[in-house]
This record gives C-alpha cells, sequence and structure tokens, in this order.
C-alpha cells in the first residue's frame, strides 16, 4: 500500500532509459573483453554504491527547509511512543506538501522523515549499511555556472554523468569531458569507468570538477538530437490522478484562505451511481495526457544529409531544418564541435554559417538565442516536470498492457521526427556498434562475488539491469519474428521447426496443444516422444554421439501427426521458465542457465533465450555432458557435472536415483532425464529443459496429462509440514512442543504472502525469527532442526513417466508413494484450506490475476480451479470471479487460435466478431445452411497450429470463422473447460460473463486494447472492428528478485505484527533502501515494501508521512501494475484514509471516489471489498454530520455482504456494528442497541462467547442500554415541564377573560378568511398553471404579535424556574459526550481493525 524512494542519505535518481543510457557512451562500443572489465570492475562498484547523491545548490536550500519542519518520524517512532495514532498535524503544514513533494530536479527528495540530527550524530562515525558519507564538491558547467554536488569516494563517473544528465542545468549537454581538481593544483582527466577514489581523495575538500565541451562524432551527434527532442516533450512525464487531486486541492485551499468567508462545499460522490453502471464509467479510467507545450514546429533532419565528402573533411556531421514558432526556417548545421545556422535556402547547400552568426556546443542552445518563444516554452516545459512528483518522471523498465484507449480516438498528427525514428526498425538490436552478448553479461554477473551485504546488492542489481534489459530486447525481436520482418536461420526445415537468431537471442515457437487433440492423435506410449525442440537441444545434436537419432527424429515432422513435431507446448514452455527460475534461485557456483522469456503475441507463443556460446559457430567443443536429448534412449552422465547437479537438487528437494536408458546402462542422476548438461564453448557448465524440476501431479497421470507438474510452492509446504510434524515426534516435553508449534504459524503466515523460498536454510532463518523474541536458544535449535528435516525430504521426479527406473522395486515404489502422497496433501489439506481462506476473506481476490496469484502462492495449480468453483458456490462473488475466470481462459485458448492465422488487415475484424460472440448473441445462418460441414470448418480448437498458411488459407479460415455464432463459440468453451478444467460450465455462465470486469480480464490476457467507451452487452453486437485499437504482447520472465530486501521485509512484517514500531521502520527502510539500488523505485517490491513503511507511520500517528510513502506506493502501482489493478484501487482507498486522518475530507473522498471506480472495473460491484469500502466512504460522511448520505452508504454495505456472504458473516456484524455507531451519533440509541444486538448475536456463534471482539460488542450494548435509559429519563422531564407550562397559560387566562375573548375572535376570522383564501388560491393556481407560472401557496393568519407577547409573559416565570433544569441538560448533554469519547476507545469488532475507533477518535480531536 505505500512506498519510499530514498536511501538512508544518499539522494537517490530515476533509473535512465537505455537510449538515455547511451548518451553519455560517445565512443564506439568497446570490445567484448572491456564490457567483461566494465561488468566486473566499475559496475560492480557503482552499483554497490546505488545512485549518485549530488543535488543543485537550489534544490539543496530546499531540502535545507523541508527538514526544518517540526514533524519527524523518527521521533514519532520512539518505543515509549503508543500505537493509537498521535494528533494528527494541521492541514496546513504540508498534508499537500508531502504528498506532492516539489522539486526542481528529476531527482527525487530525500524525505525529512529519514533521520533526525540525534541519528547523524550517532552514526557519523560508523555509518550503517546503505548510509555513504558524502562531500562537497562544486562543478562548472559548460555554460560557465556553478552548481554543487554531494559526491561519495566510491561514486563512479557515470554516477556524476548520470545526475548531470538529470539536473535542470546540465541536462541538454551530452558530450564533454570531465576534469577534477584537486585541493593541490592537480588536474586529473576523467573516464567514465573511474571511480573518484581511484583518481582524488575528495574528503579533504576542495576538489572542483569542471566539464569540457568535448568532440562529437556520427554516433554522440544523434544522441544529442534525440535527447534534445525528448527534453522538449512532455510524453515522458506520467502524472498520477492523486497528485491532481492534492494539486487541485491545495489551490483551493489557497483560495479559501484568501476569502476566509466562504464555506467548504463537499460534493456527494457519486460513487452508488457508477457502481450501478459500470459500463458507462470506462471513460473514467483513463488519464489524459499531459497536454504537450509547444516549443518548436519541427526538427527534422535535413534532405542535405549525408554530408558530401568535401564538407566531411572540415567537420560537418549533420544537417538539420528547424521551423520556429515564430515561422522562421533555418537550416542547422552540426560539427564536430559546434551547432550553428548555415546560409542554405532551396535545394541548394550553403555550408557558410548566416549573418546571425550564433554557434553553440548545444542545439537547444542554439534554438534559444534563435527564438524567444522558444526560450520561453522551454522555460515552461522543465519548471512543468520538476513540479511533478519525481516518480512521474521515471520510466518503467516492463510497463503493464493497458486493456482501455482513449475514447474518441485522439487525432493522428504530423510529426516527422516521430516518422524518422519509425523508418528504422531494429526490433530492439542496436543500430550502431556490436550486438549485446547477453549470456556473457548474465552469467559475468552471476559471477559476482556476493559474500557480503553490499556485493549482494551490487551483484543483484546487475543481474536485474542485464535481465531486464534482455526481456526488452526479447520482446521487441519477438514482434519481428512473429511479423515475419526476422528470416529464419533453417529456411529449408519445415515451419513448425523454424529457428530464429537476433540480437544475438534465440526464438522458437511453442504451439498450443489442446486437450482433445492430446488424446486422440497421442499413443498411449506418448510420454517417450521428444517433449521439446528449443535451442537447447539444437547444440546436443552437433555432438558425434546423438547426431544420427536426433536428426532422424527431426526429419520425420511430416510423417507424424503435427502435434508430435511441435517445437514446444505451451504447458513445457511454462514449465521450463518455472524451472529456470528455480535453478537461477538455488544458485549453485558453477552451474548456470541460460536468460528465457515467453511472448504471446497474435496467437503465437514465443520462446527467447540467450544463445548457448558456441552454438552458432558449429564448435564440436559443445558437448552433452548429463541428461538425454532422446528421452532417455541414450543418457549423459559426467561426475563433475552430477556433483554440481546434486547441490542444486539438495536445495530443490530433488532425490538422487537411478535411471536405465535403452542399453540397460545405469546412470544415477539429481534431474529429470530429458535435462541438457552441456559446456559451451565458454567453458561453463550450462542446465537447459528444466520442464519437470518438480513431479508430475499423481492425480493427473494420463498421457494427455504428462505436463502436469506440481508447482514449487506446494512443494516447499509440503516439506515444511511434514519437517514439522516430524520434529513434533521427536520432541519429548511440553516446553518443546510449544517451540515448535510457532513456527508452524509463522511457515502458514509465509505461504498466505505467496513467498516462493527454495531454500530450506532461509526458511528455517524466517522461523527462527519468528520466535527469537521468547526464547532465543530454544527456537534456533528447533529451527535448525525443522530447516534439517526439510533438507533431508526429496521426490523423484521420474516416477509416473515412461522412462524406466533404476532401484528396486521398494525404493521405486516408496518414491511412487511419496510423490502421491504430496500430491494427495493438495487435494486433501491445501485445496480445502484455500477454499476456507476464500470464504472467510483471509484470502480475497478482486480478479483473475488475483486468484491466479493466490492459487499459486498457495501451491495449487490454475487447473484445479473447477473444485475450487464448485466448493464456493454457497458465495456468489466467488462463484462468478472463479466461473469468469474458467471462461475467459477457455476463451483466451480459443481466440489465440484464430488469431494465429489471421492477415494484419482482418484482425480488427476478427476480434471484434468474436467479442460480440462471446459477449454479444450472434445468431446463427448468416452464411452457410450446411450445419455439419460449418462445424467442420469451424471448430475453433481444433484447426492447424502451424504459423500463417499463406494468404489463401488465411482468408478461408477468416471467412469460415465470420460465420461462428454464439452457440457455436460457447459450446466450444464449454467444451475446452470441461477437457481442461474438469468443470462443468452452467447456463447461466455466458449470462455471468457479459460484465466489463470480465472483458477486462480477457483483454489483458490477450493484449488488447479498445475503446474506453459504453458498451451495451444486452445488444447482439456490442463491439464494432473501430473498437479494437491495439493487439500488444504479453510477456513473461525470469527476472530476478533481490533475496536480501526480501528477508528484510520479512522479519519487518514479524516485528510490525508484534507491535515493534521502530524495530519494524528500521527492517523496512533498509529493505527500500536495498530495492532502490537494485531494482530502481518502480518495482513491484518497492511498491509493497513502500506499503508497510506508510503502514508504521500511520500506526505511529505520522498521518504526513503516511501520505508521503502512500502516494509513492500508488504511482508505482499505477505504473507497474496498471491503472485498475485492485492493489492501485487500495492504495487510493489508503490514502484517503490518511487524508481524513488530516481533516482534509474532500481530498480524501475524491480518492475514495477513485479507488471504488477501479474496484468497479477490477471485480464488479458485487464483492465485499467495495462493501468495506462503502463503511468507509460512510465513516467519512458521519464525521462531516452527512448522516443520511452515511446511513445510504452503510445499508447500501449491509446489503451486499448479507447478499454475498450471508447473514451470519464475520463482514456483515461489521456493517452492523458501522451501523449501531452511526445511529449513536444520530441519538437513536434503540437502533444502536437493536444493530449492535445483531452484532453480538453473529460474533458469538462465529467466534464463541470468550472471543475478545464478542466480549467487547456486548460492551457496546451495556453503553447503548445506558444512554436509551438516560434519553427516556430526560424526555419524561421535558414532557413534566411542558404540562407545568399549560397550566399556567391555562391560569392567565383564566385570570384575563379580555384574553379569552380575543382569542375566540381571532379563531373565528381566521376560520372565515380560511374559506375565501382558498377559492382565491385555487383560481389563482389555475391561472398560474395554464401559464407555466408557479404561485406559492399563502401562510395564513398569524397570531397578533401582543397575544404572543402575553403567552410568553406569562411563560415567563415557569422559563425561569426550569433554568437550573436547563443547565442540568446541558451538563448531562456534554457528559454523555464525553461518554461517547470514552466507549469509542472499546476494540472494534473482526474486521474493523482500529478503523472505527481511530475515525471516532479523529473526530473527537476535530471538535477540540
Amino acid at each position: 500500500m505505500f512506498s519510499t524512494y530514498y536511501l538512508p542519505r544518499k539522494k537517490a535518481h530515476k533509473r535512465p532509459k537505455e537510449s538515455d543510457r547511451r548518451h553519455f557512451f560517445l565512443s564506439v562500443q568497446p570490445s567484448l573483453n572491456l564490457i567483461s572489465l566494465i561488468l566486473r570492475r566499475s559496475l560492480r562498484r557503482r552499483l554497490r554504491q546505488g545512485e549518485m547523491a549530488g543535488k543543485s545548490n537550489k534544490s539543496k536550500a530546499k531540502r535545507a527547509a523541508q527538514s526544518s519542519s517540526p514533524n519527524s518520524t523518527v521521533s514519532a517512532l520512539q518505543p515509549d511512543v503508543p500505537a493509537a495514532p498521535a494528533p494528527a498535524p494541521a492541514p496546513d503544514n504540508g498534508a499537500v506538501e508531502a504528498a506532492v513533494p516539489e522539486t526542481n530536479e528529476v531527482p527525487p527528495p530525500v524525505p525529512k522523515e529519514d533521520e533526525s540530527e540525534s541519528q547523524v550524530a550517532s552514526n557519523d562515525d560508523q555509518p550503517k549499511q546503505g548510509e555513504l558519507r558524502l562531500y562537497p564538491v562544486s562543478v562548472k558547467t559548460q555554460s560557465g555556472a556553478k552548481m554543487e554536488l554531494q559526491l561519495n569516494p566510491g561514486d563512479s563517473v557515470m554516477d556524476i554523468r548520470q545526475f548531470l544528465l538529470d539536473a535542470p542545468e546540465t541536462c541538454y549537454f551530452t558530450c564533454y569531458d570531465l576534469l577534477l581538481r584537486s585541493k593541490d593544483g592537480e588536474t586529473h582527466h576523467l573516464e567514465d569507468y573511474n571511480e573518484i577514489s581511484e583518481v582524488a581523495d575528495i574528503t579533504i575538500g576542495g576538489c572542483s570538477l569542471e566539464m569540457i565541451p568535448a568532440l562529437y562524432d556520427d554516433r554522440s551527434i544523434r544522441a544529442h538530437v534525440h535527447r534534445a527532442r525528448d527534453l522538449l516533450s512532455l510524453s515522458t512525464l506520467h502524472s498520477s490522478l492523486s497528485t491532481t487531486f492534492a494539486l487541485k486541492y491545495d489551490a483551493a485551499a489557497a483560495n479559501k484562505a484568501q476569502n476566509p468567508g466562504d464555506k467548504p462545499n463537499v460534493p456527494e460522490l457519486d460513487c452508488l451511481g457508477f457502481m450501478e453502471d459500470v459500463p458507462a464509467s470506462l471513460n473514467k479510467l483513463t488519464n489524459s495526457p499531459s497536454e504537450e507545450i509547444k516549443c518548436v514546429e519541427s526538427i527534422v533532419f535535413s534532405s542535405f544529409n549525408p554530408p558530401p565528402s568535401h564538407r566531411r573533411l572540415v567537420g560537418d556531421l549533420i544537417y538539420l531544418d528547424v521551423v520556429t514558432l515564430e515561422g522562421n526556417k533555418y537550416c542547422i548545421t552540426g560539427t564536430t564541435k559546434a551547432f550553428y545556422v548555415n546560409s542554405s535556402s532551396g535545394n541548394i547547400l550553403d555550408p557558410k554559417p548566416s549573418k546571425s552568426g550564433f554557434e553553440t556546443a548545444t542545439l537547444i542552445g542554439l534554438l534559444q538565442k534563435l527564438s524567444s518563444k522558444f526560450k520561453k516554452a522551454f522555460r515552461e516545459v522543465m519548471e512543468k516536470k520538476a513540479s511533478a512528483h519525481p516518480f512521474e518522471n521515471v520510466q518503467s523498465l516492463l510497463p503493464p498492457h493497458s486493456w482501455l484507449r482513449p475514447f474518441p480516438v485522439p487525432d493522428h498528427k504530423r510529426d516527422a521526427a516521430r516518422a524518422e525514428e519509425a523508418l528504422t526498425i531494429s526490433y530492439g538490436s542496436e543500430l550502431i556498434g556490436m550486438q549485446r552478448d547477453w549470456n556473457e553479461e548474465l552469467q559475468s554477473c552471476r559471477e559476482f562475488p556476493h559474500s557480503t551485504p553490499q556485493e549482494r546488492i551490487l551483484r543483484d542489481r546487475a543481474l536485474y539491469k542485464v535481465s531486464s534489459d534482455f526481456v526488452d530486447a526479447a520482446l521487441n525481436g519477438a514482434i519481428g519474428v512473429i511479423s515475419r520482418c526476422i528470416p529464419p536461420i533453417n529456411p529449408t526445415d519445415p515451419e513448425c521447426l523454424h529457428m530464429y537468431v537476433h540480437n544475438n537471442i534465440f526464438f522458437s515457437f511453442a504451439v498450443d496443444a489442446d486437450i482433445e487433440q492430446l488424446s486422440k492423435k497421442r499413443p498411449s506410449n506418448d510420454l517417450s516422444v521428444t517433449e521439446k525442440v528449443s535451442s537447447s537441444e539444437k547444440v546436443p545434436c552437433k555432438d558425434k554421439t546423438c547426431d544420427g537419432e536426433h536428426n532422424a527424429e527431426l526429419n520425420s515432422c511430416n510423417e507424424v501427426p503435427l502435434i508430435e513435431s511441435e517445437q514446444a507446448t505451451y504447458a513445457s514452455a511454462n514449465n521450463d521458465l518455472k524451472g529456470t527460475k528455480l535453478y537461477q534461485e538455488a544458485d549453485v557456483s558453477g552451474l548456470y542457465n541460460l536468460a528465457m522469456a515467453i511472448i504471446d503475441y497474435r496467437g503465437h507463443r514465443v520462446v527467447a533465450q540467450s544463445v548457448l556460446p558456441g552454438i552458432l559457430q558449429g564448435d564440436k567443443s559443445d558437448a552433452l555432458l548429463y541428461g538425454s536429448v532422446d528421452n532417455g534412449k541414450k543418457i549423459c552422465w559426467n561426475e563433475d557435472f552430477h556433483a554440481k547437479v546434486l547441490e542444486a537438487a539438495k536445495l530443490l528437494h530433488i532425490k538422487e536415483h537411478a535411471v536405465i536408458d535403452a542399453s540397460e546402462n545405469v546412470f544415477k542422476l539429481a534431474a529429470p532425464v530429458e535435462c541438457k548438461g552441456i559446456v559451451g564453448s565458454d567453458n561453463r557448465h550450462y542446465l537447459l529443459d528444466l520442464m519437470r524440476v518438480t513431479p508430475r501431479d499423481a492425480n493427473y497421470t494420463g498421457p494427455e496429462s504428462r505436463f502436469c507438474v506440481l508447482r514449487p510452492e506446494l512443494i516447499t509446504s509440503f516439506c515444511q509440514a511434514e519437517a514439522l510434524e516430524k520434529s513434533k515426534c521427536n520432541t519429548k516435553t511440553d516446553e518443546g512442543t510449544d517451540i515448535v508449534s510457532e513456527p508452524s504459524d509463522a511457515s502458514a503466515d509465509t505461504s498466505k504472502t505467496g513467498d516462493e523460498s527454495i531454500h530450506g536454510e532461509e526458511n528455517g532463518a524466517l522461523t527462527s525469527e519468528k520466535t527469537v523474541t521468547e526464547k532465543q536458544n530454544t527456537t534456533a535449535d528447533s529451527a535448525a532442526e525443522i530447516s534439517k528435516l526439510c533438507e533431508e525430504i526429496s521426490f523423484n521426479p521420474n516416477v509416473f513417466t515412461d522412462f524406466k527406473l533404476g532401484g528396486t522395486q521398494e525404493e521405486i515404489s516408496s518414491d511412487e508413494e511419496n510423490v502421491k502422497k504430496v500430491s494427495s496433501y493438495l487435494v486433501d489439506v491445501v485445496l480445502p484450506k484455500f477454499i476456507e481462506d476464500l470464504c472467510t476473506l483471509e484470502v480475497s481476490p478482486m480478479d483473475g490475476e488475483t486468484l491466479t496469484e493466490a492459487l499459486h502462492s498457495h501451491g495449487v495449480n490454475v487447473r484445479y480451479i473447477g473444485r475450487i468453483t464448485n466448493g464456493v458456490k454457497h458465495l456468489p462473488h466467488l462463484w462468478d470471479l472463479c466461473l469468469n475466470e474458467i471462461t475467459v481462459r477457455s476463451a483466451k485458448h480459443i481466440l489465440k487460435n484464430i488469431l494465429r492465422d489471421i492477415e494484419d488487415h482482418d484482425i480488427g475484424a476478427a476480434v471484434s466478431h468474436f467479442l460480440n460472440c462471446f459477449f454479444g448473441n450472434v445468431a446463427a445462418g448468416k452464411a452457410s445452411t450446411n450445419t455439419k460441414n460449418q462445424k467442420k470448418d469451424q471448430s475453433i480448437t481444433k484447426k492447424s497450429q502451424g504459423r500463417g498458411k499463406g494468404k489463401a488459407s488465411a482468408k478461408k479460415t477468416l471467412s469460415s470463422y465470420m460465420m461462428v455464432d454464439s452457440n457455436m463459440l460457447w459450446s466450444e468453451i464449454q467444451e475446452f473447460a470441461k477437457a481442461k478444467y474438469e468443470f462443468e460450465m452452467p447456463e447461466l455462465s455466458r449470462t455471468t460473463a457479459k460484465k466489463v470486469h470480465v472483458l477486462r480480464n480477457l483483454c489483458q490476457k490477450v493484449g488488447i486494447s479498445v475503446a474506453a467507451r459504453k458498451y451495451d452487452f444486452d445488444a447482439t453486437s456490442p463491439f464494432d472492428a473501430t473498437d479494437v485499437l491495439d493487439l500488444r504482447p504479453v510477456v513473461k520472465h525470469s527476472v530476478p528478485v533481490c533475496s536480501e530486501a526480501k528477508n528484510l521485509i520479512e522479519m519487518g512484517k514479524l516485528q510490525l505484527a508484534e507491535g515493534m514500531l521502530s524495530e519494524s521502520y528500521t527492517f523496512f527502510s533498509e529493505a527500500f533502501s536495498i530495492l532502490q539500488q537494485v531494482t530502481g523505485p518502480m518495482h513491484r517490491e518497492v511498491s509493497n515494501c513502500c506499503r508497510y513503511l506508510a503502514m508504521v507511520l500511520y500506526h505511529a500517528g505520522d498521518m504526513a508521512g503516511a501520505i508521503m510513502q502512500q502516494h509513492k506506493e500508488l504511482i508505482i502501482n499505477e505504473r507497474c501494475l496498471g491503472l485498475d489493478h485492485p492493489d492501485t484501487a487500495h492504495s487510493y482507498g489508503n490514502m484517503a484514509l490518511f487524508y481524513h486522518g488530516l481533516n482534509q475530507t474532500e481530498l480524501a473522498l475524491q480518492n475514495m471516489g477513485r479507488a471504488l471506480l477501479l474496484l468497479g472495473l477490477s471485480s464488479g460491484p458485487d464483492h465485499p471489498d467495495v462493501a468495506a469500502t462503502f463503511i468507509n466512504v460512510a465513516m467519512m460522511y458521519q464525521d462531516m454530520g452527512k448522516m443520511d448520505t452515511a446511513l445510504r452508504y452503510l445499508q447500501d454495505a449491509l446489503k451486499k455482504n448479507e447478499r454475498l456472504l450471508g447473514p451470519e458473516h464475520i463482514q456483515t456484524a461489521v456493517c452492523y456494528h458501522a451501523l449501531a455507531i452511526a445511529c449513536n451519533s444520530m441519538g437513536l440509541f434503540k437502533l444502536s442497541h437493536q444493530h449492535e444486538k445483531k452484532t453480538y448475536d453473529i460474533l458469538v456463534k462465529q467466534l464463541g462467547e470468550d472471543d475478545s471482539r464478542t466480549k467487547d460488542s456486548q460492551n457496546w450494548i451495556k453503553t447503548f442500554e445506558m444512554r436509551e435509559v438516560q434519553k427516556t429519563a430526560q424526555k419524561q422531564k421535558g414532557l413534566a415541564a411542558t404540562a407545568a407550562n399549560t397550566q399556567k397559560a391555562i391560569d392567565l387566562l383564566k385570570a384575563r377573560p379580555d384574553l379569552m375573548q380575543a382569542f375566540q375572535n381571532a379563531a373565528a376570522a381566521e376560520r372565515g378568511f380560511d374559506e375565501r383564501a382558498a377559492r382565491a388560491a385555487a383560481e389563482v393556481r389555475k391561472k398560474a398553471a395554464a401559464k407555466g407560472l408557479l404561485v406559492r401557496r399563502h401562510s395564513g393568519v398569524q397570531v397578533p404579535p401582543q397575544i404572543s407577547q402575553l403567552i410568553n409573559a406569562g411563560t415567563a416565570d415557569s422559563s425561569k424556574k426550569s433554568g437550573e433544569n436547563g443547565e442540568a441538560k446541558v451538563e448531562e448533554k456534554k457528559k454523555e459526550s464525553s461518554e461517547n469519547g470514552k466507549t469509542t476507545n472499546v476494540a472494534a469488532p473482526a474486521g474493523l481493525g482500529a478503523g472505527l475507533t481511530s475515525l471516532d477518535r479523529k473526530k473527537q480531536k476535530a471538535k477540540k
């Protein structure tokens, strides 16, 4: 929920794009040896130190002002601070400032909460991990300006260049050298890969840097022009709606300060409105792009390019045509030294400088001299970028797919620069210089030392950077492969075996094979057939030991059924990726894996891998040393290789076992038979084809289920459970039993969070961390024992296959029994527990993605979703969620089959027709009358599996598919769901699918983007071809995570659960510092870390600090997960609660409205989380005094929970309690008592009478009873006083007969007047109605003033006498109010946490 972007002392910077990174690599790209040197020497040091911490004088002054704020997180986190929120700061003291930090530069400011002065003083001598001592160094820029950097001796020159690239003063300088002048007068020329400490000692002070213009070359001058274009555009600025809310609120607050008489008007949200009509709110999701500030009409490469040879000899490198906003046209020459305007006009080049004589070292500097409008506009652009939140300027490495695009579609305007860039299609490769050797970079990074924390940070960052760049390059390359823009390396082979090499990445196709094909076309002994033909299998075939057999098998592609000749199946590709991840996490020294990514695009699945060294050169030294290439017929074995594999097998719970090949030779393996252990030409040991690292699922043993393997999370969970059981059996004393029972809870919590821990040692460490606060020594021994027992449990991955196993029959039976046991554990323990967690809302998925993540984190394969669906039939929201997920997954496979054979010009029509058949009701019989032939031709899941069959075939497929109707499509979906998920889809499934969140789920899984407009799902054809706006690839990858930060987060969560705020804050801060250095800010793990930081600050009472962290987490979620991801919705909800804690209710309601919109789009309006959000909205309106609105939301939340969860669910009790609190605020104590009584009854039934929450509810009931008695007593006192006043008035009238007569006369006159007035009024209303006017009714006769005065005079006496009574009432009300404040401190029932009680406390603070 909450995030932070900072190092403890060192300023953090945005990670540059790859194109930005190259701006300061101006020389020819270095050789492979130099790259290796860079990786091993400079990058290691640079990454260890983290991002450079420089700042300008301006930003330094601003941070100094910010740090003077009295609020300090550290002071709030002292151990003696209570957990209850402290008084919130005033709204004017930085609430919005905390949410939207101001800065004059791209890098984000270090939050003032990081550390207090006392901490800095205490740590001066020994800085903590991640804290680096900084020294001031002045910088003289190319323009002659002065600025100051705060540097560390370990900073590299690339760090300095990156800061200068981000700083507003120097952002447009790209080609320069750096000179370092030391205190003793020496001058040092800095190379890009030098560290400052290697050149001079800056700790003594007096050092300065100077930027010296360098000479441009062809590469660097083009990079300079591209950089200038980027600076002039706001397209890289991704503004969050939360930032917009805060800025508008800030402006409104400023207006209010100028006009203090204006009352704030908080408009009512339309949440209930768009919850009822979710399709109409689609256009509210997409963020409007930043409005561009035009600086120049155009900057394009001139048609005079390239320079003629005689001009090249005098330094001309490039010519540019520029049109300024004033309409002036210039032809600019870029030379090795500068830019200037030449004298060219028309079609003849005149290289002489123009009369103006302007010449500058940068393009932007020249344009500023040529155009005053450019100078003004450029200043506005830089100011807008600087005023944005720093995270909004950071580029996300792998941005999520956006399934909605703005509607109406924005006009496509001319952009010559964009056209120039699009003309050169590189598909991810370098245009100039040698291509990157992905495998060498990756393996070199893995060989970095990692014995110390700093070395591990360095290594993790290098691996993350290289892996992310590889995925990006693989994505672009896969698009080129599928678009047939990259030729295969084996064009003479059958199309199903085509392979591609581009940008040093190997590409191969995986073809989808549905269940029916596997069962019908595959023989019963099919497990012996080749499972995968990929890059890894092409290597061993060059070895003479297996060349003949392997090539014979490949050449038989056309003779065997299509399914047997496909290169890989979807399942094997997924399993291979999972296996690669597991071995990467095992991280065994000397054992390597290839980089890998899976790209789904236009119905094709492409597997991208880094190239195995030596494969493209046909090097015979690439030999198969381990495993088999022919499914066990011939098995290779090597002792050294086996030792490495065995070391990894111990961490992955893989048993060493015997396997017999076709020649009856027995081999001891510790991996699947079909894996390949190969020594590359670089002498590294590579293990490939890891499709069955975990054993097969014993519940699915048929020939069609050969890829049904167990998930690694299940293996880990089972091993932990078994180890705990054995440990309990070995423990004799009661004390020992208590000790080992606690890690059980820890392991359960770990499984709920979905962390995929492979190492038994790590699991033991986490378990030990849980119990170390109670009994350190005993717990450490227990954890070590459990860890040891866990490591001893292993499985044979080759059981339930057709491979011939060695050993005795008892050993084989024992191995099979172990696999059956874990498979039974999945069905008998894990699945029921998961269903129970779903029902109790311990696990609460919102959409298909979060449901899949929850399944995987619990070790459950998606193929079990049918069983889960049948287990949650009694809960409507879970039934709909699981049913729709089955429907979408089945439809996805059908749609991919269609897209595979569709030509480019038919994609929009085919996709829209499919969506109409899926969501609408397309009737049959439009083009064909032969139902049988139509059914045969249109069998969507049974058609060809190869790539496109040519234009004629594609047209035929499209025309046949266009005749498919809704009934036919849904019949295919039902068959697929039954075959793959073992689920009989009900008839109502078609109706259930007619929802926006189902459309969202399908679009995200296939990569479709549709127009953000309202769709009528009740129409026959809701979609048009123009509604399909884009088709993007969907990627799965193996980018590593940072284990160091992961362990810190786990320890922080344990500390937070125990209420140790200061310790947990320390752990989360260190974890964030490491993550920021490893991944940069735009990563999901950073977001999770920041969520916990904000949670700690919230519990410590620092609302402003919590808002700062929450805002960062929100921006990260929007950029990394998507605008409508459930986590993004919850981020908005948390932001709203924090704003409400600062009494900024209007801003809170805006964020809460956004949260409800996103929840409606991701899960639909019928979800318990929506009801819980309604309760929070109601509490906000209740604090504002708008009780009618609050009650409406509470009643709607109650209806949702009763309908979705049942009348006796704990969340229903939460709603009743909230209603009781609301009625209590209105003085309706009897209703409060009734609602709380229902709360109590539910809690008694669900939790029992002894539960603390049940007792709290009972206390509330007593409180409401007491208040009702007090109210009744007050009412009786009031009635008595009224009776006494009436009697005195009667006595007065009896004593004054003249007054009695006057009253009687007035009454008679009133009756007579009423008769006439009624007739007159009726006539007037009749005429007014004819004219369309509105006439107010007459108010009647008033009592004469003198009579009312007499009555008042008569009652004055009694009023004086009852004065004491009135004062007593006021005192009683005050007492009751104070009682309200006391009772709100009672803990709220289950599910509420501190939410309601904290809201009541906030209300009291506001009144004070």
